[in-house]
């Protein structure tokens, strides 16, 4: 149904191009170049089966993880295929201009690669509807003079060429004639942020939701003031060709907005990093260093049935890795458990590390398998995060909540919203299980989902190192035979 109804559209809006193409055959073979570059449409796309999509490389359009294609474009652009009923390709580009040239000359149908809008994109691209916003922020380094205002710019100030950021300061420049830049096609965003903590450059420029995600790996990175007003963010497509892709995208995207799939994409990659806190960010990635060393073979024999990294980040989070730690509600122990629930998964020793860590990792297995198969993947495990801190009880109850009112109660961007009213009487006398500090779970599984993060990234890290000093070794080895 959807794939007739969609070639039904792209057939109507076609319909003015087929009189011209009837009308004009000499003009179209004698300008069969121009005429490649134009032939991008709806019909296309379904004839052949696929969707060609242009993005970036980076942590918050396309990257390869550890289980294949990621990042929140990859994602959105994934849902619009299956919409249509097709396979997803997605041609990924190291700078702006490539990005562009791409779509220029027909090789994508449509950009994706969280791109402001912009007047002078504007006057040369189309843009679908709009999925974010975001705001610029110029950065420097922690423990420098913060600048707050242009005119305290002192030093070297780099940005990504052809970016809104460059846009941005050219409209800057003239009130500000003072204001100097330089450009770079070679560098992305968090490279610059790097340059920027080597003290290789003084501040550059960045997107408000990459520095989000960035400053989880580098808390040293702060923001100085924003540019202007926040902007929109959306998918470009060019002016050429019929308007049938343009027509399924306000669909789509009308769609994704109305059945929650946008905002649950949202929170996944955004919602838990709202709010930085540099100092337990600090102190988080020292106990990497310095503590979990100690333990990590631990986390990775008992985390088997899970990402290890993730049950290391629960215990960060319960006892920042200390297996004597203790609460005044009796938990203790590095996965904190009680006397009840240590006995039912067979622990005899709380304080034991091996021990705890062995009864945390099966007691939350059990919880996620507890899950009703209907909820999807990751809003279980983060399901799972607010039973183990709260209980399955409450977190029922507050799924039930959420589903009186209207929303999802198998999505946690949903439910973690109602979670707090289990401390309001005149919700909880409702419940089955009654009063609960129901903002205490979101918390725990935010933190959890921070450090879970900011532990998989320096553990990429520190495996990708260790590939390249064993090819470097390996390359010695063999120049000495």
């Amino acid at each position: 149904m959807r794939k007739n109804s969609l070639q039904l559209l792209a057939k109507k809006l076609k319909l003015r191009q087929g009189l011209a193409l009837f009308l004009l055959p000499c003009v179209l073979l004698l300008s069969a170049c121009e005429q490649q570059v134009n032939t991008a449409s709806l019909q296309r796309i379904i004839d052949r089966g696929y969707v060609t999509v242009g993005t970036l490389y980076g942590n918050t359009s396309y990257y390869l993880g550890a289980e294949g294609p990621a990042g929140f474009e990859y994602e959105l652009a994934k849902q619009y295929a299956q919409f249509l009923g097709v396979e997803l390709k997605m041609k990924p580009s190291y700078n702006l201009n490539e990005l562009f040239l791409q779509l220029d000359n027909g090789s994508v149908d449509f950009l994706a690669a969280g791109l402001t809008v912009t007047e002078e994109r504007r006057a040369q691209y189309r843009f679908a509807p709009s999925y974010d916003q975001v705001s610029q922020k110029l950065v420097f380094k922690q423990g420098k003079v913060r600048p707050r205002k242009l005119a305290d710019l002192t030093g070297k100030l780099t940005v990504v060429a052809d970016s809104s950021h460059e846009e941005s300061l050219a409209k800057l420049k003239l009130t500000n004639p003072g204001l100097a830049w330089s450009s770079t096609a070679e560098l992305d965003s968090e490279e610059l942020l790097l340059q920027v903590l080597a003290d290789e450059i003084d501040y550059t420029i960045v997107d408000s939701n990459t520095l989000a995600i960035s400053r989880r790996y580098y808390p040293e990175v702060s923001i100085g003031f924003s540019l202007g007003e926040a902007q929109s963010l959306a998918w470009v497509l060019s002016k050429q060709g019929d308007d049938s892709i343009f027509a399924s995208l306000i669909e789509f995207f009308g769609q994704v907005h109305h059945n929650g799939v946008l905002l649950a994409l949202n929170d996944k990659y955004y919602g838990h990093i709202e709010e930085f806190n540099y100092v337990d960010t600090r102190m988080f990635i020292k106990a990497v260093e310095n503590k979990l060393p100690k333990y990590q073979a631990l986390f990775e024999k008992y985390g088997q049935d899970m990402d290890w990294r993730l049950l290391a980040a629960i215990s960060y989070q319960e006892s920042h890795w200390d297996p004597h730690a203790r609460s005044y509600t009796g938990v203790r122990g590095m996965m904190m458990l009680t006397l009840p629930t240590a006995k039912q998964m067979g622990i005899k020793s709380r304080l034991d590390a091996e021990q705890s860590i062995r009864g945390g990792a099966k007691y939350f297995k059990q919880l996620i398998e507890r899950m009703p198969a209907r909820v999807p993947d990751p809003d279980r495990l983060w399901f799972a995060l607010a039973s183990y801190n709260i209980g399955l009880g409450h977190l029922n109850d507050a799924r039930n909540i959420t589903k009186q009112q209207g929303g999802d109660p198998d999505r946690w961007v949903d439910v973690k919203e109602r979670l707090p009213l289990l401390k309001q009487k005149k919700y909880y006398k409702k419940t089955r299980y009654g009063y609960a500090r129901g903002d205490e779970p979101v918390n725990y599984v935010e933190n959890i989902r921070r450090y879970y993060d900011t532990l998989t990234w320096m553990d990429d890290q520190a495996k990708q190192r260790a590939i390249s000093n064993a090819q470097t070794s390996k390359s010695i080895a063999n120049e000495a035979e």
